[in-house]
């Protein structure tokens, strides 16, 4: 199997995958251990969908890094050629070049000369540019691997001591004056190091302190680690790749790192990573990219393999958790493509970008096709920390009818997704993103996006309760939490062929029968604040796949949507991401006892409580912890209104509000 490549970052560029598949997207049932995390939706800063114009195009091979230096934006890839514009004379420039960050301009002056392909980049201390890869000769002088550059000229910082023997340098990340690396390589400095080192950033001497080894290749090959990134705060290295022991301790494919006082492996890890996916001997290890989120609680892992999932993380985005200790660990969530590949992650502004040549996310229930739930997502996407599921971002690697001739309109890999100062930086190895040309690298700019908001149900602990007796009407019931008082009707001709409904910010979601639908129900909206209901749309056409007059009762709650449904007696949930209105495609069973799921009709939450009605006409109440096993225990259900005394809580057309 031959090695490729990727960027670097925190100051880090990377690159790219090995072998191609199709994508699976699913979101997976959490364990025991992951029971105690429950992530919950936070604000998020998605960038611009539409790539800025000005940034350079490359031909042949990818761009796999990148770096800024001031208002320079450096490259680094395996391609051959650079132009200005799409109408341009091709200039032959192998490997590394740089541009003007706000005009777009090649730099003319900066012309290193390199014998092989740059991998990784850093901006490094004092205005120098480090630069990792697969090459052996720089600017005609012997550099293998790792040099430093003066990032005005290209010219060789001489002073700077930094080597690598055969193999390559992979990923490099930089965190105050240590810098890591993560390649094929056994010495490092004339110093025995296999697949991880630490160099001092400034001079590039080795730090003798650091002596964690990658090594034991799947499958009989040789080991070497593929990507590495390091908390915020410095204290932990997450490592991925080719080995199965590191320090001699077992760890397929991944390992967490203590890097406080002399570095050591911590103890994490899972077996999720152990069983070769489809055709090992191309798919040697699967494990592509990591990357910490927000403040390091928390890393996300993409991944290729094709088949083999679910038994392992294969064609998948994978969150854990960081302080989580022990074997056998599991994702928090996990987010399968249906058989593609993921090559690259990023996490910026409490958003989570990938990269590859997927087709699908949310995409458990099929195999190289649209299964149940999938979601258009054409080899670029962002989703959401919290539960994994797709955002409404979706820029897709096409090129429409802007590539000029000879340009790629799609290819096996996104070698690097980058976040720099003033947007997201992507490298391929295909020529069109967004309808547009962008020959091997491009930038979706900061300016232009916009801000993702949660949204959640009404918090108060009193209201009311809304009631859907007769078609086109409501119960307007007045709840304090514990009792009800007199009942008004309030006419809603909007809300016709309803079923189970639930409140969100300023709408309610809502079954409705709609004939010509696929499943003959439609997940509807429609504005709601106390009011008229407005008139209901579609919430979106991906979920079309669901019937939702199957539920008996629904609510909403940080990302997820509880509910009951028909001939079933549990509790079950869905990730539901209200940007875009994405139902999740796999159902999860919550953990509960005591109460008789299947009678239920409606539901609302308030206040941390399930209000349910049930088949006998009865309101009830249950405390709800989601977090707990059980998250509901019947013994502690009260009855709030008794059957046959004011309206019959027997159907499924009920909410809960303050207005």
């Amino acid at each position: 199997m031959s090695l490729q490549w990727r960027p670097t970052r925190r100051r880090r560029v990377r690159v790219a995958a090995v072998a191609l598949v199709t994508v699976a997207a699913v979101l997976v049932v959490p364990n025991a251990a992951d029971a105690a995390v429950l992530p919950v939706p936070e604000p998020g800063t998605v960038v611009s969908a539409n790539p800025v114009d000005e940034t350079p195009h490359a031909r042949d091979g990818e761009a796999r890094a990148f770096a800024e230096v001031g208002d320079t934006v450096f490259v680094g890839g395996s391609f051959t050629q650079i132009r200005q514009t799409a109408t341009a004379a091709w200039i032959t420039q192998r490997y590394l070049f740089s541009y003007n960050r706000t005009t777009g301009t090649i730099n003319t002056a900066f012309v290193p000369v390199l014998d092989g392909a740059v991998n990784a980049l850093i901006a490094g201390p004092g205005g120098t540019l480090i630069v990792g890869g697969a090459f052996r000769n720089v600017n005609g002088v012997a550099r293998r691997n790792l040099v430093a550059l003066d990032p005005a000229t290209g010219m060789i910082i001489d002073s700077w001591v930094g080597r690598s023997d055969g193999g390559m340098i992979r990923d490099m990340v930089l965190h105050q004056n240590h810098l890591y690396l993560a390649g094929a390589f056994n010495w490092i400095n004339g110093t025995a190091h296999s697949g991880l080192a630490r160099l001092n950033a400034t001079t590039g001497a080795i730090d003798p302190t650091f002596n964690v080894n990658a090594t034991v290749g799947r499958h009989g090959t040789g080991s070497y680690a593929w990507a590495i990134d390091v908390t915020p705060d410095g204290k932990t290295m997450v490592v991925g790749g080719n080995f199965m022991y590191v320090d001699e301790l077992p760890r397929n494919q991944m390992a967490l790192i203590d890097l406080t006082g002399t570095p050591s492996v911590l103890d994490w890890s899972t077996e999720k990573f152990v069983p070769p996916c489809a055709a090992p001997a191309t798919f040697v290890h699967y494990v592509q990219d990591v990357r910490f989120g927000g403040d390091g609680s928390w890393f996300v892992v993409g991944t290729n393999g094709g088949s083999g999932w679910p038994a392992a993380y294969c064609d998948a985005l994978v969150r854990f958790e960081t302080a989580d200790r022990g074997a056998n660990q599991l994702g928090t969530w996990i987010n399968w493509t249906g058989n593609d590949t993921i090559t690259s992650v990023e996490v910026a502004d409490n958003i989570i970008y990938l990269g590859g040549h997927f087709r699908w996310l949310n995409n458990p229930n099929a195999h190289d096709a649209a299964g149940a739930g999938a979601i258009d997502r054409l080899g670029i996407a962002a989703v959401t920390p919290a539960t994994g599921m797709p955002v409404n971002w979706n820029p897709g690697r096409r090129g429409g009818n802007a590539l000029p001739s000879g340009a790629s309109n799609w290819g096996s890999q996104v070698p690097v997704i980058w976040r720099g100062s003033n947007g997201l930086y992507f490298g391929h190895n295909s020529d069109g993103m967004a309808n547009e040309y962008h020959g091997r690298l491009g930038m979706f700019p900061v300016a232009g996006g916009r801000t993702i908001t949660p949204r959640n149900p009404p918090t108060a602990g009193s209201g009311f309760l809304y009631l859907g007796a007769v078609a086109g009407e409501l119960e307007k019931v007045p709840f304090d939490g514990t009792s009800l008082g007199t009942p008004t009707t309030v006419s809603q001709p909007n809300y016709t062929g309803a079923g189970a409904t639930w409140r969100v910010s300023d709408r309610i979601y809502w079954s409705r029968t709609v004939v010509g639908t696929p499943t003959g129900s439609r997940l509807d909206i429609s504005m709601f604040n106390g009011g008229a209901i407005g008139a209901p749309w579609e919430s979106s056409g991906y979920n079309d796949w669901y019937n939702p007059a199957n539920m008996t009762g629904a609510f909403f709650l940080d990302g997820r949507l509880y509910y009951t449904r028909t001939g079933a007696n549990g509790l079950y949930y869905r990730y539901f991401e209200v940007d875009g209105n994405y139902l999740g495609a796999t159902e999860f069973t919550l953990p509960t006892t005591g109460v008789t799921w299947s009678a239920v009709r409606g539901m609302a939450w308030v206040d941390g409580k399930i209000v349910y009605g049930h088949t006998d006409g009865s309101l009830r109440s249950v405390a709800f912890d989601p977090l707990a096993t059980p998250a509901v225990s019947g013994a502690a259900s009260t009855v709030v209104a008794t059957a046959g005394v004011g309206p019959s809580w027997s159907t499924s057309r009920m909410f809960f509000s303050v207005q």
